[in-house]
């Protein structure tokens, strides 16, 4: 007694040829609620209303240093409050130097003479490297004047 096997047979028990992606998605879509869960956590969250600029836009370092003047002229480095007579002790104290880039973000609510102020300070600290923060976009036209 033989057994024949029909070529349907052979495509029966034959080896497959595809990839399950089905596993791929689940690490895809796990991956995208870790990464939207973190992305937000990862930016400066204090509250400034900043003016725009239209400038180009700069490339920023990997761990940039934010100094912030908010509109009650309350002073912080990154999100941490300091006193203005503590700034430049306080930023001494990281290892990253005195010359990296400062970046300073003010409210539009700030007096100009405020930001002069803790730009002077830094400056007395050594701190030689500042950039000022702004939005992009367009820069508001006083009345009266020509639209471009």
């Amino acid at each position: 007694m033989g057994i024949t096997l029909s070529d349907d047979a052979d495509d029966e028990f034959g080896e497959a040829h595809e990839i399950n992606v089905t596993p791929f998605i689940d690490v895809m879509l796990v991956l995208l609620i870790i990464f939207m869960i973190a992305a937000p956590l990862s930016t400066v969250d204090l509250p400034v209303d900043l003016p725009t600029s239209t400038a180009t836009p700069q490339k920023k370092p990997d761990k940039p240093t934010y100094v912030t003047i908010k509109s009650d002229l309350a002073v912080a480095i990154g999100e941490t409050p300091v006193k203005r007579v503590d700034l430049v002790r306080t930023l001494d104290a990281s290892p990253d130097g005195k010359e990296r880039r400062i970046f300073l973000r003010a409210d539009k609510a700030v007096p100009y003479g405020e930001l002069m102020d803790v730009l002077e300070r830094l400056r007395a600290g050594g701190y030689l490297k500042v950039a000022l923060v702004a939005l992009e976009g367009v820069p508001e036209q006083p009345e009266g004047a020509a639209k471009p």
